[in-house]
Order: structure tokens, then sequence, then C-alpha cells
């Protein structure tokens, strides 16, 4: 499937015009018809473009030279006529560095432009604790140390693109607001670049849920679906909504933020400061408080030491049929139908993704989610939406992250130089 950047237009500014613009319009619109096929012949290029075949082959002659494109074989169509020569999408040389950061991990994905993974990794990070100074610096370090290894695979990363839970002026790369890692007008990619120094690589940065559902549009259980929502399960709850094959950001590109939706006006106070909010219901912090009152964290938006630990602890007690457990989950799962039946009668997407600690309990949440969600939902059954589990893991965001790359590499292809240090052959 296609992913159609909003990119060509500049925020407040006028298409660009001009030959080399068309030209960069053209080589991007070649790369996209390869990304969704094995491989084509030029003629099949030209033909699913609307691109004259000399100005394919003379777009195909730039790309080949740029190495973002490989010739892999001949086509032969009928019984008679010229076999068509086959190109595929390459760019072995070329990294696309993702990242995340949330409150007690940093997370990596490096692949290169065809999407061969060359890195790929979760560091235990306390991102809360320390503070925004020290959570940049360690940000910095993890990238170096995955440039390297890509650096190892025979590419050379593009771009760097860093997932983060709040809120995110992208075209600047501040984070205006991300309450769970205490941080407030963070210019993190300015900061990040700084840091990286002699690497000289573009840093983007966009907000976690936005780039998972990315993700989960390209790669994920529900890929190709034009409309889908994606929720976050960590201590923190977020969206990120595809409509019409398109990632919506709202007028001000903070969309998105549903764990803040006010569900109990009497509810526990948020780590946002309001009350009622969602995640105080959903979020991992409400389960391990419900489930395991022993080990209670304090308030909602306070992080879950060893996370993953608890998760599992909550899995094992589900599997034997643990009372408190399986009631704690059934609260859960009945408040995740509730703010799924509201973005299902607004939004009406086919699907709800969910991710995180949400996808590895799914089949203990999911039939109480879905039971509320066809309950509330106004469109019920003609809508018919429906939760699934992500397969992607704890990984969804840092992979979108290195999608987003990719896509800026392929909205301008221009951006390769031959500078770019060749790999070994294979």
């Amino acid at each position: 499937m296609t992913y159609r950047s909003s990119r060509s237009r500049a925020p407040g500014g006028a298409a660009p015009t001009g030959s080399a613009a068309l030209r960069r319009a053209n080589l991007s619109l070649v790369l996209r018809e390869l990304r969704d096929h094995t491989s084509l012949s030029r003629a099949h290029i030209a033909e699913a473009t609307g691109l004259h075949r000399a100005t394919v082959s003379n777009l195909m002659a730039e790309l080949l030279e740029r190495r973002l494109v490989r010739e892999v074989g001949v086509e032969h169509v009928g019984a008679i006529g010229r076999p068509r020569r086959a190109v595929a999408l390459h760019g072995a040389h070329v990294g696309a560095l993702g990242m995340e950061i949330n409150v007690d991990y940093i997370a990596v994905h490096g692949t290169d432009l065809s999407g061969r993974v060359l890195v790929e990794r979760r560091v235990v990070y306390d991102a809360m604790g320390n503070g925004p100074d020290s959570a940049v610096r360690r940000l910095g370090l993890v990238a170096k140390e995955a440039v390297e290894a890509m650096r190892r695979a025979g590419a050379t990363p593009a771009g760097i693109a860093l997932a983060v839970p709040g809120l995110v002026d992208v075209a600047r790369g501040v984070v205006t607001l991300a309450p769970n890692l205490y941080w407030h007008d963070l210019p993190v990619a300015d900061r990040l670049s700084s840091i990286l120094g002699p690497l000289r690589v573009p840093v983007w940065v966009d907000n976690d849920a936005n780039l998972a559902a990315l993700a989960e549009y390209t790669s994920g259980v529900a890929a190709g679906t034009s409309h889908l929502i994606y929720l976050t399960g960590e201590v923190g709850v977020g969206g990120g909504i595809i409509l019409g094959g398109e990632l919506l950001r709202g007028a001000d590109g903070f969309s998105g933020e549903v764990g803040h939706l006010q569900v109990d006006p009497n509810g526990d106070q948020c780590g946002c400061g309001r009350i009622g909010c969602w995640e105080t219901k959903v979020g991992l912090a409400a389960l391990v408080r419900a489930a395991m009152p022993e080990q209670a964290y304090g308030s909602p938006g306070m992080p879950v030491p060893d996370p993953g630990e608890r998760v599992a602890d909550i899995a094992r007690g589900l599997a034997s049929g643990d009372r408190r457990m399986m009631t704690a989950v059934a609260q859960v799962g009945e408040w995740l139908g509730l703010g799924g039946s509201i973005l299902a009668n607004l939004l009406n997407p086919r699907v709800i993704v969910i991710g995180g600690y949400f996808a590895s309990l799914a089949q203990w949440l999911l039939p109480h989610a879905q039971d509320q969600l066809q309950r509330l939902v106004v469109a019920a059954p003609a809508a018919q939406c429906r939760f699934v589990a992500s397969t992607l893991g704890f990984g969804a965001a840092s992979r979108g992250a290195a999608s987003m790359v990719v896509n800026h590499i392929i909205d301008d292809p221009t951006t390769i130089m031959d500078s770019l240090p060749r790999p070994a052959p294979y």
C-alpha cells in the first residue's frame, strides 16, 4: 500500500514549481510504485504512473546511478516481443533510523530503503526520573551506537526520526508537552542534532501513536486498512488515526490525544492534571493497581516499575483463573470499549488496533472491550468496527519512525547523494 505524505507543500507556502521540482516529484512517483511491488518493468511503471516511457527510462537511469533501484532480470510478455528488463527498489546503502523514547525505555529500529532490518533493540531507561537533559543525552548515545551498527551492515542513515509520547510540533521538532515525561517546550530535534554533531543527518520528531499507526498501516495486522485507529497501551494512552489512507494530524498537528478524553468527571486525577481522563481507567498503572493492589504505585500517571514483569505476572494470573485479576481486566476492558465507542462514533474506523500491554493481554481484554463497543456504537452493526491486537509488539512506534524516514527519502530522492559510502558487494 502507499502512504501518502503531506510534505509536498511547505507550511504556509505554495507548492514547489519548476523543472527541478517536477523531476523530484516524478522520481518520487516511480519509487512509490516500486515500493508497492516486488519488481516492475519500465513499461509497467510508465503504464501505472501515466508517464511517457522515455521519461521513465530517463528517471530510471538517475535512480540506478543513485543506487536506489537495481535491475533484477527480465520479464517475458507473451510468446513474441522484446523481453522487458525488470527493476526493484534497492537502496541497501541508505539507512533509516527510527527511535522511540517512553517513560521507562528507549527503542531503536534501523532499516535500509527496501525494509531490511539492520538494527533493533530496546534499552531500559528511566526517562521520567532522569529529566529531559539527561534523556536527550542518552538518546544521542543510543543513536550513535545504532548508526555504527547500521554502518557495519553497509548502510549510512539518511535521517533519524524520534517517537515521543506527547504533543509534538512536527515542523519545528519541538515537544510541546509530554506529561508522562515531564517535558515541556523541549526542542528535542535541535538538541539531538547538536549531540550527533559530525553525523550531519536530519532529525525529525513525531508523536508515538502517530508513528505506530503508520507502522500498522504499512506492515501491521491491519495493513492496508485505510480507516484505522491505533491505541498505545503504556503508562499513557495515545491514539494514531489513519483516515482515507492518510495520517490525521489536525490543524496544529496535535490530534490523537485520546487518552485525555474525560470519561469519568468524578474519577482520579491524571498525570496531565485533569480529572477522569481515559488513561486513568485503562493505562497500565490503573490495571496494576486493580489487579495487584499489594503493589500499588500511587497516582495513575506514575511509572510502573518493571512493567514487562508486571504484565507477565498478570497474564500468568489470568491463565490460572485468578479472580481478582479477571475482575480487574474485565473492568479495564469495559472502559477500553467505552472509549473506543466514542472514537468509533466520531471517526467511523474499520478497526481499532491495540498495542503495548493491551496487545499482550488481548485474549482477556478484547471480549469485554468488543461487547462494550458493539453496545455503545450508534451505527452498530452497520459500522462493523472491531478491536484487533497489534502483532508489532512494543516496537511499533520505532518501526513507524523508520518508515517516516523512508517516506522523507522517497518524497525527495535527490537528497541521496553519490557521496554516501558504498557498501561492500554482497
